[in-house]
């Protein structure tokens, strides 16, 4: 579902389980907030009571923003001292409001609360397998496939704990999950951790988000990321770790740093700030060019731009004005309408760039649409010469994890070479990172760079594996 020149995340999610409180469904509404960057179609709430009835489960969501879907009333709607939260983008499935999480799963003895951040590989193989057991599907996202696996693995187990440990086993991907059972609520991370999720403590209870920058809203303390392949759960016996499901060797999503997390998160120990200016750094060294001023493209080339500029000695200005309050540029039916929306977004200030040789920084290149339509709008404003530098490596390969990278046909660097590249979008100049550059803007965290070099960390369809 790519319609538009950037990267989309799947989503994300935020949990809460509290020893006191019955209106947590208030602090996911802001912790949802704080991820909204993460998915802007769809968000939805679900709470209950451990001292209520067993599997009353109260549930909310719709399309739109979470303060579209969400009012003070509506909040107060949904009692209970245990929630899970989700703000969606789809990369599967259908963008309507059947497909909007959380879901609920049925089972023989009650009912469970699922939210998920990602996507399977195996998604096709686990449903023709749940299908020949009787199940019937009705929507089209890997979220339901792991409904129905966990709601057949929870009546055949004894707890939650076991039917969510025999349900991951299953599961090969990308993939955060938050699982809320009457008394419980269960955390699952991917074993290669391509998808984030950390823990935080408030006073009463235990905060469980996609990224940290979620917890200081509702004024929770960081406690530690969530393990690659770590089962966590939360009840009255308070934290419990399950680390049976680790040990593969991590494959952290490179795009997360680059662009998807919020600037001020740190994911697996890595401040989000420090890597994307540590890139313009990189780029800077790699592709030194003779030039007055550097500008990022807001939001995610800011950060990379000081970077840049601190490292070659050029002053850095802001050379866009953006205009928040104008829609979602990603969902606008015709591709005529998408490119009136970038305009109305992003204004070039004349009298920061008139005259000027610039360089400019951006995170990725896709289709090459949006970064030629600005460089034409900075020529007009009498930008002498425009130096493109990007903070990612050509995109070569689609990602299979969760992240809306689309087929090999939209790709512009499939098509052509750098050099036409940059002569069709219009640039003095074109440079990507490089790809050995990468580790050491993370701290050499392990990563995933499967949309840049190819190498998936785990089978996927239709590509064979290196040895």
């Amino acid at each position: 579902m790519f319609t538009d020149d950037k990267l989309k995340e799947e989503c994300g999610v935020f949990g809460v389980w509290d020893s006191v409180r019955q209106d947590v469904a208030h602090d996911i509404y802001y912790g949802l907030l704080s991820l909204q960057h993460r998915g802007q179609e769809a968000a939805g709430i679900a709470v209950c009571s451990s001292t209520g009835p067993r599997g009353n489960i109260a549930l909310r969501k719709e399309m739109g923003l979470v303060t579209e879907v969400f009012s003070q009333k509506k909040l107060d709607e949904l009692p209970g001292n245990i929630g899970i939260g989700h703000v969606r983008y789809s990369t599967t499935g259908d963008s309507t409001a059947v497909n909007a999480q959380p879901f609920t799963c049925f089972y023989q003895k009650g009912t469970l609360g699922l939210v998920h951040n990602g996507n399977l590989v195996n998604a096709a193989e686990l449903k023709e397998m749940l299908m020949n057991h009787g199940y019937a599907f009705h929507a089209t996202t890997d979220t339901e496939v792991i409904q129905m696996l966990l709601a057949r693995m929870r009546s055949e187990s004894r707890s939650i704990e076991e039917a969510v440990r025999r349900t991951v086993s299953y599961l090969e991907g990308g993939y955060a999950l938050l699982i809320m059972s009457p008394r419980k609520l269960v955390a699952v991370r991917d074993p290669l951790g391509l998808k984030p999720l950390c823990i935080g403590k408030t006073d009463t209870g235990w905060v469980l988000a996609s990224e940290s920058c979620a917890l200081k809203a509702v004024g929770a303390e960081f406690v530690r990321d969530v393990l690659p392949g770590e089962i966590v759960k939360i009840s009255k016996k308070g934290l419990e770790s399950d680390t049976s499901m680790c040990g593969r060797k991590p494959a952290h999503c490179v795009f997360e740093y680059i662009y998807f997390a919020r600037l001020d998160s740190k994911l697996d120990q890595v401040s989000v700030y420090k890597a994307r200016f540590k890139g313009g750094q990189a780029l800077a060294d790699a592709y030194p060019v003779e030039a007055d001023i550097v500008a990022g493209v807001p939001e995610s080339g800011l950060t990379a731009a000081a970077g840049y500029a601190d490292r070659a000695g050029i002053p850095c200005v802001q050379a866009f004005y953006k205009n928040s309050y104008i829609g979602r540029t990603f969902i606008k039916p015709t591709q005529k309408e998408r490119e009136a929306s970038v305009h109305m977004k992003l204004n070039v200030l004349e009298d920061a760039v008139r005259g000027k040789r610039m360089v400019l920084i951006d995170d990725s290149i896709v289709r090459g649409t949006t970064i030629a339509n600005l460089i034409r709008l900075l020529r007009e404003a009498g930008a002498l010469e425009v130096h493109v530098r990007i903070c990612s490596p050509p995109f070569l390969y689609p990602c299979y994890y969760g992240t809306d990278v689309p087929d090999n046909s939209q790709l512009i660097a499939q098509k052509m070479t750098e050099e036409e590249i940059c002569q069709m979008i219009g640039a003095d100049s074109l440079g990507y990172m490089r790809l050995e550059d990468l580790a050491g803007t993370v701290n050499d965290l392990p990563l995933c760079k499967a949309c840049f070099d190819g190498i998936y960390p785990t089978e996927v369809p239709g590509q064979e594996q290196e040895d």
